[in-house]
């Protein structure tokens, strides 16, 4: 037993570090179209990819690499460019568009609603921080699924709630690049929680069709160092009381997917709870590396030798991350896995030959599959695995320096080259994982 026959197979990308077009067809802006001074490079999102010209091509470059699935975001203001509760035509056909073009071409579309870039009409009015505007995302979550929903069977209404709190809202670095006190973080968190909760319950009513919903977490599980009994009830402690609130799965997942209080969450009353815990029908989340390598408190790590291996990004090299993940967080939430992301950044360009040639992803992806398996094979129910990302985008703030993308995107041209690690997961996805 291994993967299931119907395996979601993908790679995923995010509205904002794609497409480009930021003012095309009524799209207004996101907080992100005003990230100047605050990305590498002086780089922007005004272009990126094209992806909102070129997604013909890039559907058919996908369909090339054999996947299953492909995991795209909505991008919020392309929907409603105000407050005045307009929805945008011309920015619901893109991606109406996008969905027949990946059916058409036998690929199952994964929609998220929530990858980072709000509106700027809604930041202004206060966003996140504010309890009344839940209203606007609830409505956003309606009208796509609405326009969506007899095409679109999975959904995601936020990526990694733990990243934009905690880069947005406390250090800074990721917009809308604000720094707020930790008692505001926690009413953001809040906030954020009943969002998604009123959004499930708007998504299942509004549905043409029956639809599944999760949410994607960003996920650090803390590895046994060994397989004892003693070694892995340590790490499932450790894994579960990390003692990174914004990043932590259980800070989030436990009241969305339990309807229960993790420390620190005892400003969430049981109204709260009741509205929160909707019933999902899958568990995502995002994994690119264990916990316990950026010297977390009260916890030592010996696999932090000297010179261990690391991305482009300086982010541990740990295969088994996803094996343990899917472990602990099945064994936890009792629900399908989803890894919704998982990938490296590289040091890849154009060689002489014309080729991308990154053997460093494809022993990436090669070993971090291995452990996805092992978890099928010991009875875990696994339904799919998207690589981030399918091609090279705007990292955010760190702009274009950094490539994780299955496909390499010349940028000023807008060349598109399909990499090595693109041919072997091409390979991969053909064997339904059997050859790994």
């Amino acid at each position: 037993m291994g993967f299931s026959e119907n395996f979601l197979w993908g790679a995923a990308s995010a509205a904002h570090q794609v497409e480009g077009a930021y003012l095309e067809d009524g799209k207004s802006l996101n907080i992100w179209d005003l990230s100047e001074g605050h990305v590498a490079y002086g780089d922007d999102g005004k272009i990126a990819c094209d992806h909102y010209h070129r997604y013909k091509e890039d559907v058919a470059l996908m369909k090339e690499i054999g996947l299953k699935s492909y995991r795209f975001s909505v991008s919020w203001a392309r929907i409603f460019p105000t407050s005045d509760g307009k929805a945008n035509e011309k920015g619901i056909q893109f991606y109406k568009d996008l969905t027949n073009e990946l059916i058409n071409a036998g690929i199952v579309p994964i929609c998220t609603l929530y990858h980072w870039d709000m509106p700027l009409w809604l930041y202004e009015l206060g966003g996140w921080e504010k309890e009344e505007n839940i209203k606007y995302f609830v409505s956003y979550a309606e009208e796509c699924v609405r326009a969506l929903s007899d095409k679109i069977e999975y959904w995601l209404t936020l990526n990694e709630p733990g990243s934009f709190i905690e880069g947005g809202y406390d250090l800074g670095y990721h917009a809308p690049f604000v720094q707020r006190s930790k008692e505001s973080i926690r009413a953001i968190t809040r906030i954020t929680m009943l969002a998604h909760g009123k959004a499930v319950v708007a998504m299942r009513n509004a549905a043409k069709r029956p639809i599944k919903i999760g949410c994607a977490p960003s996920f650090g599980v803390i590895m046994p160092l060994n397989e004892t009994e003693e070694e892995i009830e340590r790490a499932r402690r450790l894994t579960f009381d990390m003692d990174e609130p914004y990043y932590s799965t259980p800070w989030w997942s436990d009241p969305v997917c339990l309807g229960k209080r993790q420390w620190g969450t005892d400003y969430l009353s049981d109204e709260d709870l009741k509205i929160i815990n909707q019933p999902l029908d899958f568990f995502a989340f995002n994994c690119y590396n264990a916990g316990g390598f950026g010297a977390p408190k009260n916890q030592s790590n010996p696999r932090c030798y000297p010179g261990y291996p690391r991305t482009a990004m300086d982010w541990p090299i740990t295969p088994d991350c996803l094996y343990w993940g899917a472990r602990f967080c099945y064994e936890r939430y009792g629900l399908p896995i989803l890894i919704t992301e998982n990938g490296m950044a590289n040091l890849d360009f154009k060689m002489m030959d014309g080729k991308v040639h990154d053997p460093q992803r494809v022993d990436f992806i090669h070993r971090h599959l291995l452990g996805l398996r092992r978890a099928a094979e010991e009875g875990i129910e696994i339904i799919g695995y998207q690589y981030w990302s399918i091609m090279d985008n705007f990292e955010w703030a760190l702009g274009y320096s950094r490539r994780f993308g299955l496909i390499y995107v010349d940028y000023p041209t807008q060349e598109r080259v399909l990499k090595d690690s693109a041919y072997f997961y091409r390979d991969v996805i053909k064997s339904n994982g059997e050859n790994l």
